[in-house]
């Protein structure tokens, strides 16, 4: 071919080539236009900011609006599937930022559960924020059917449906397993319509439209516990719409199960030693004994009075087996003096109604045993069940659960039964989507104490290990759960401060002392 008619071809050819791009371009251009964004309603709402409280005996109410915070429903769909059909509503709380000169965008907060309310949280997270929190709106959120958001109560006469014992033999296994049953099928009788819909997935879409709503790009956001799966979550379904993220407490995905506290066992006994070490110290004020293994079997003897007869607590509640453990162990979620004692006191009562000694419970237990015995723990159960089987029920087989709790007793005598005793999950539908997987990377500060009983400081490493981009801030020593503004250790909230005011994440993982 000689050069002039090569020349021709390939000016035929590049003309050719640019007419099919301008066609591709336009087909392009025109398949943009024709797809307009599902969401564009609920995107563009108008939040309508309110004064919080609902009457004059609103304490939290009153307390954000003294704080100059005020509120608003965010409407969002039932089923993002279907964004035209059912609708629900999610309650906020706002505290402007003051520092409108430095002004860095929202803070979304939440507080874990599942189910965990967090309207409150603007007022706690400014005071450990000081000066820094000026830079923020902090928006507080009850997740969907959480709190002042759309409603769920399945009408248990009890809540404590995943915090439930297995108790001392298989005739008490079974009883276990007929609660979990009925328990499962009243919820689905009374809300079987929007089970589906209560996840954690959803949730997150929730704070994505909450992000729109609020005119921002990104958001800011600051998880403890299972807020910390959640804004993994978050990250996984919109990549690159968050800006400073602290996650507090890291629970990874691979961790999050139905039976809560399965893999935290050992955890959870090492802090029961610890604190009966502690309390054993101090006998002379609770005498439950002179060395930590007389407080070991103090701690026994409860639990087998319990398992003969149910504990009598005053006139209104008796404490069996199933959910005296739960007492216990709620009480294992931190180290400090102050819970500690908590702890000592609730034991010095329950030995004595071990004791078949007439007993009436303290301010704390009373609240404890009227969320965990009666109707009045109903909704917040009924929200936190619904969240976690709809995220990762699975039907494992009645039998796999006994067998668990039977290899895991007899070196985990008061958390075993309890970690690994079946769950309404067992009896509920499959979630509607699979379990959520990380295979990204976030730029995020993880926040972990060594000992944490509840989201295990393995959990934090696993996550720093998927995220090469954040950072890892550890306690060392301490038996905590819950760290930034709640441990009153200064090295983590200058950490944290630092890391909200500047949106630089440390060089290198950091270390703090309990």
């Amino acid at each position: 071919m000689s050069p002039s008619v090569r020349t021709k071809v390939v000016a035929a050819c590049a003309a050719m080539l640019a007419v099919t791009a301008t066609a591709v371009s336009a087909v392009t251009a025109t398949s943009a236009v024709a797809r307009p964004d599902p969401l564009a309603r609920f995107h563009g709402q108008h939040l309508d900011w309110h004064a919080c409280a609902l009457g004059d005996d609103d304490e939290l109410g009153r307390s954000l609006d003294a704080a100059g915070a005020d509120c608003a429903d965010v409407t969002v769909p039932l089923d993002y599937t279907d964004p035209g059909g059912r609708t629900i509503t999610v309650a906020l709380s706002r505290l402007k930022a003051t520092d409108t000169a430095h002004r860095i965008g929202p803070l979304l907060l939440n507080d874990g559960g599942p189910a965990g309310p967090g309207l409150h949280m603007p007022l706690t997270k400014s005071e450990v924020m000081g000066d820094v929190a000026g830079r923020y709106d902090l928006i507080g959120m009850d997740p969907r059917f959480v709190g002042r958001s759309t409603p769920l109560d399945c009408g248990w006469d009890l809540g404590s449906a995943l915090l439930r014992s297995a108790g001392a033999d298989r005739a008490a296994y079974r009883d276990e397993v007929a609660v979990a049953r009925e328990l499962a099928g009243r919820c689905e009788r009374a809300h079987g319509d929007v089970l589906p819909y209560v996840t954690t997935r959803n949730t997150a879409r929730d704070m994505d439209v909450i992000r729109a709503a609020l005119g921002e790009d990104a958001l800011s956001y600051l998880g403890y516990s299972y807020g910390s799966y959640l804004g993994q979550v978050y990250t996984q379904l919109f990549p690159g719409r968050t800006d400073r993220m602290v996650l507090d407490g890291v629970n990874p995905p691979q961790r999050y199960n139905q039976t809560l506290l399965r893999g935290a066992e050992a955890a959870n006994e090492a802090a029961l030693r610890d604190w009966a070490s502690w309390t054993a110290a101090r006998h002379g004020t609770y005498g439950l004994g002179a060395t930590r293994a007389e407080v070991l079997a103090t701690v026994r003897h409860i639990l087998d009075a319990a398992a003969e007869e149910p504990l009598r607590i005053g006139k209104a509640h008796q404490l069996d087996e199933h959910v005296l453990p739960a007492v216990l162990i709620g009480g294992l979620g931190s180290d400090l003096d102050r819970n500690r004692a908590a702890l000592a006191a609730t034991v010095r009562i329950l030995a004595r109604a071990a004791a078949r000694e007439p007993v009436e419970p303290s301010e704390a237990l009373a609240g404890q045993l009227e969320f965990l015995l009666t109707k009045a723990g109903s909704g917040p159960s009924s929200q936190m069940t619904a969240i976690i089987c709809g995220d990762v029920a699975e039907r494992r087989g009645i039998g796999s659960y006994w067998h668990a709790v039977q290899t895991s007793r007899e070196r985990f005598p008061l958390t075993g039964p309890l970690a690994n005793n079946i769950t309404p999950c067992e009896f509920w539908d499959r979630p509607a989507e699979p379990p959520t997987v990380l295979d990204n990377d976030a730029p995020a500060l993880l926040v972990a104490a060594t000992g944490d009983p509840r989201t295990l400081y393995a959990g934090a490493r696993a996550v720093r290990e998927q995220w090469p981009t954040s950072r890892l801030l550890t306690v060392t020593g301490a038996r905590q759960h819950g760290l930034y503004g709640e441990y009153g250790n200064t090295c983590v909230d200058t950490h944290v401060n630092t890391y909200l005011r500047t949106g630089r994440l440390p060089a290198h993982d950091l270390a703090c002392e309990a």
